[in-house]
Order: structure tokens, then sequence, then C-alpha cells
């Protein structure tokens, strides 16, 4: 059977690859000791309980057939609250899309604005699904090579450098995956004002704007202008990633276009999880978020100043989200090793310990980095670092 030219050039998602054969590995040799999963950023704690208990009850009162494709009216109205009520920013219900995950929230938008020959600049490293949207709009990624300096995100500079004639877009995220860090309301604002006087679109991925620890980064897109395009989910900070639910939110004239795109691709999103997540905003739920929100934070600052003596250095200390983004070229040579991909896998082998190469999120020096999610208990993380210190001291 003939692939398509999309199918035979689209990578992995080598994430998914290290899980597969960490998996591999735990039928074949048992699983003592048992690996502990530091490549998949997703949290370790399911949905609340009033968000669980929504679920059934939307089941057993019938609530499972067709929304509309622009999601519940009343998931709107709360989301555009909460807004409100945690970034200061007013949004209109109207502008809010409910989709089927944030994959699905960039997949409308990159539908809605990108044609063919179209180009779109992204970081370097980056999330590497995001790209895959781009180039199923029959458009193009250009990933621009950052650094520490720029704490791993674009700058204005950057964009200005890279713009050219069919250059349409910026797509960019903060809090980052896979670096945890963000970019700065002043920069951003550089940015936006770039992109706007060049007739393009600013796109932000702001699926961790929840998981913030730091006051000068916990600030929302949407309140450069209503003319940002902001993606957003229900995965990461309201620990729902199986539900497969997120939201849009765009310009008043791009609500329309979307909504065709949606009612032909995705019909609407989960019935059932939109009525869940409707709890996901109660007080109660809330208060939960935010204490889960600093058991984040505390396994960030747990985890994070125990890298260096194990050769693992951190060149920006993440921000938000539950990622360290670190240098792994001195615990490689320990190892007698080349690479982050072997380096990962002498991990696996040898300390049961699964993490995410840098080859997953982009093109420049990935080689030399790897990505830990602590998404995962204090306990595991414990024996992650017993076990590392181990094999590298």
């Amino acid at each position: 059977m003939k692939l398509s030219a999309r199918a035979r050039r689209t990578a992995p998602f080598y994430v998914m690859e290290v899980g597969k054969a960490a998996a591999q590995r735990m039928s074949e040799r048992g699983n003592d000791p048992e690996m502990v999963f530091l490549n998949i950023g997703e949290p370790d704690f399911a949905a609340p309980e009033r968000v669980q208990r929504a679920a059934m009850a939307a089941i057993e009162q019938g609530q499972t057939q067709y929304t509309a494709a622009l999601g519940l009216d009343a998931l709107r109205q709360s989301i555009s609250q909460w807004y409100a009520s945690r970034f200061g920013v007013q949004i209109e219900a109207d502008r809010i899309i409910i989709t089927a995950g944030a994959s699905a929230a960039l997949h409308l938008a990159c539908l809605a604005l990108l044609d063919a020959g179209d180009e779109v600049l992204m970081p370097d490293p980056g999330y590497p699904c995001n790209q895959q949207f781009v180039q199923v709009a029959g458009a193009s990624a250009k990933r621009i090579a950052v650094g520490a300096q720029s704490r791993f995100q674009l700058t204005a500079e950057h964009v200005c450098a890279h713009w050219q004639e069919h250059t349409r877009a910026v797509l960019l995220a903060s809090p980052s995956n896979p670096t945890g860090t963000s970019t700065s309301r002043a920069e951003l604002q550089r940015i936006h004002e770039a992109v706007r006087a060049r007739g393009g679109v600013t796109l932000v991925d702001e699926i961790y704007l929840g998981l913030s620890y730091d006051q000068a980064y916990g600030h929302t897109a949407l309140a450069l202008g209503d003319d940002i395009i902001s993606i957003n989910s229900f995965s990461k900070y309201f620990n729902m990633t199986g539900w497969r639910l997120g939201w849009l939110v765009v310009p008043t004239e791009l609500v329309a276009p979307i909504e065709r795109l949606a009612q032909n691709l995705f019909i609407c999103p989960s019935t059932i999880a939109q009525h869940a997540a409707l709890e996901c905003f109660h007080p109660e739920s809330l208060a939960e978020y935010e204490r889960r929100r600093d058991i984040f934070r505390q396994r960030r600052d747990f985890f994070l100043p125990q890298l260096a003596e194990l050769g693992l250095h951190v060149p920006v200390e993440p921000d938000g989200a539950f990622y360290i983004w670190a240098d792994c070229r001195e615990a490689a040579q320990r190892l007698q090793v080349e690479g982050s991909w072997d380096f990962a896998f002498s991990l696996l082998d040898k300390a049961h310990i699964a993490v995410a190469p840098g080859k997953d999120f982009g093109n420049h020096a990935m080689e030399h980095y790897i990505r830990f999610s602590i998404a995962n208990s204090m306990d595991n993380l414990q024996t992650a670092l017993t076990r590392m210190r181990a094999l590298l001291t």
C-alpha cells in the first residue's frame, strides 16, 4: 500500500517511543526494580472528585449527545470568568471555542489561518507535535535556534531577523515544553508588535499557564490584545489528560470559520468531558488545583538542585510547567556514551528510569539535552535521584 508523503515524512513522537521501550523491558525482564517514568508530561493526579462525580452524573442523566461544535455555553462562560478572576483579563465567552484537546485547538487554528507555502516561526527547542499541525495545513515550520540567553524562548529580534515575505505567523509556548521557561510580558509585547506590524498572527500555546510559579511570568498573552490566539487545555493544570478537552481563544472574526471547520472535522468535543469540566471551576476544585500546583513547585525545588552533582546542568531554572531541561554532556561522558539518545537508554537499561531525549524537541544541539518530567510522586523522584547517583557518581 502506498503511503502519503505526509505519513512518510512524519517523525515518531520519541517520548512515546521511549515509553514503548520501557514497557517492552518491563515485559521482558519484569518490573523489578520498578520503572520510574520521568518521560511523560502527564500529572500523576487524577481529576478532583467533583469533576469525576460530574462525569458520572452526566452519563446517568443521559447528557451524552452532541453539543454545539463550539462547546457548551456554560463552559465557555466559566472559562471567561476564570480569566477574569485569575488573570484580571476580560475575555468574551463568545470568543472561546471548546475543542477536543489542545491538539484539536491548534489543528483548527492552523487550518483556519494557513495556506500552502505559508511559513510559521517556532522556537527550537519546542514541543514536537506543534510543527506537525502546521505541516498538515500545508504550511512549513521554521525552527529558530534559541538558547539559555533568551530563556530558550523566541525574542522580537529573532522574529524580525527571520521574517520573510511568506511568513504568516509566530507560534510559541509560555511556559514551554520542554524547558519549563516562559516569555516575559515585555518581550511578548515586543514580539506581538513585530508580528502585527508585518500583518501576521501571534499564536501562544498556554496549556501550562496555570502552572506558573513565578509572579514575573504568570500572565496570559491575551492581555496584549484581542488579536492574540491562545491555545489552552484541561490536561495539565486541570489534571484531565485522557479526557481530551481544550479550548481556543480567537478574535471574533475567526469564530465562524473555525466553527465550520470544527463541525466538519470533530462534530463537537466530548460531551461527558465538557459537563465534568464545569466542576473544574467550583471553588473547591480550584483550591485543590492550587494545592497541587504548590506540590509541583515543591517537586521542582527538591529535584532541581541535586542534578548538578550528577553532571546534569540546568542552564535556565524552569518557572512553570513540570519539566527540567538538562545538559547531559558531562553525565554522558561519565557513562562513556555519546549524546542524549544513548544516555537516555543507558538510564533506561541501567537505572530503570525513563526520560525524554532531546531528539524529540528540535534540531539545534538536541544531542546535548534531556528532559525530565517531574509530574511524579516525591518518592519516585527520590528513587530516581538515588539510582542516578549510584550510576553517575
